[in-house]
């Protein structure tokens, strides 16, 4: 059985294609420090927008991450947010595409600098307070980013270039888990299946993404084993990495990536966490769940957001209050779904 659009988001996947194909320069953006899913998925657009003669220049609110540049299709296409080339190519784009987040905080400094520009929103978390308005497509129901942006491609015919296929399937390969979470449903596999049989090679992407790492991380890693703490009677885990320990390893926060997951897999945890000051001064809050605890909701506490089960946030300092906060917040969450779950 190939794959088909579900008839649901058919409408919202036509008008985005046509907003896109209308556009001459556009401006590609996606969250705070960019995963495999915001990465890929802007990949995946640039590749296909430059197929079809329109500018596409990617400009994210952190940098590009390193292990994923190889899915741009030119490097020069990925353009600093501090610069005045950033700057000029804002002030003459007529589109700006948000991919992999809806939300204006999410987008950090980018968002002033397109404020003025037709927005077309690609996005699979829930809608929050802070929406970026334009032409929407929002599907929670889809497993990535990169499954709506094959919606995209598929409504236009293509073309199929390999950084196309390449950019959604390391969007869907990375925010599944690797094809282990509840998300990667039939639908899911069906969309990989096809770009597979496009010339993506899975051996080849999953050493790339997973099969090597800089010695930084582990080093990081090792500290951070060594604060990790588990409270048994509320059901939270939790790891801290201060900023000095992160810059003393030359860290990035491609190193941290699933990090968070080692409190979330110890026995009896219902939440797991990972605090990591940043240079601003500022806490950057991962959170994940083992399925009780609607995490997104959790983060949107504290003015972030993401996924039921994974969710992020970003709150101010210091890292002993920020800690205190969470927690008690986390902990509570946890004893509310627990009582739910009792009275059942």
């Amino acid at each position: 059985m190939s794959y088909r659009t579900p008839s649901h988001r058919a409408a919202a996947v036509n008008e985005t294609r046509n907003a896109l194909l209308a556009s001459r320069c556009a401006i590609l953006t996606t969250h705070l420090n960019a995963d495999g899913d915001g990465a890929g998925s802007q990949a995946a657009i640039a590749s296909w927008l430059r197929a079809n003669g329109t500018e596409a220049w990617i400009i994210n609110p952190t940098a590009f991450p390193d292990g994923l540049r190889f899915l741009v299709e030119r490097n020069e296409w990925i353009v600093p947010v501090g610069s005045r080339r950033a700057r000029e190519l804002c002030e003459t784009a007529d589109l700006a595409v948000v991919l992999d987040t809806g939300e204006v905080p999410r987008i950090g400094r980018v968002h002033e600098m397109i404020r003025d520009v037709s927005t077309v929103v690609i996005d699979h978390h829930p809608v929050g307070d802070h929406a970026i308005g334009g032409v929407s497509l929002r599907d929670t129901t889809a497993c990535a980013t990169g499954e709506l942006v094959y919606d995209v491609i598929l409504a236009a015919n293509g073309p199929w270039t390999d950084q196309v296929a390449q950019g959604i399937y390391v969007g869907i390969l990375t925010d599944t888990g690797g094809f282990r979470f509840e998300n990667a449903t039939a639908g899911c596999h069906r969309v990989v299946a096809e770009v597979i049989e496009r010339g993506v090679e899975p051996e080849a992407m999953h050493e790339r993404i997973y099969g090597s790492s800089p010695l930084r991380r582990y080093q990081v890693l090792r500290f951070a084993l060594e604060s990790l703490e588990h409270d048994s009677d509320s059901g939270v885990s939790w790891m801290v990495i201060p900023r000095e320990r992160y810059e003393e390893f030359g860290a990035t926060a491609e190193d941290l990536e699933g990090i968070v997951d080692i409190p979330r897999s110890i026995s009896g945890t219902e939440v797991g966490l990972l605090f990591r000051s940043t240079t601003g001064g500022d806490v950057k809050i991962s959170f994940r769940s083992n399925g009780l605890v609607d995490v997104n909701a959790l983060a949107r506490r504290f003015n972030g957001g993401g996924h039921v089960k994974a969710s992020g946030a970003m709150v101010p300092g210091p890292m002993e209050r920020a800690m205190g906060e969470v927690l008690e917040a986390t902990r509570a969450a946890v004893a509310k779904v627990r009582v739910k779950g009792a009275g059942r």
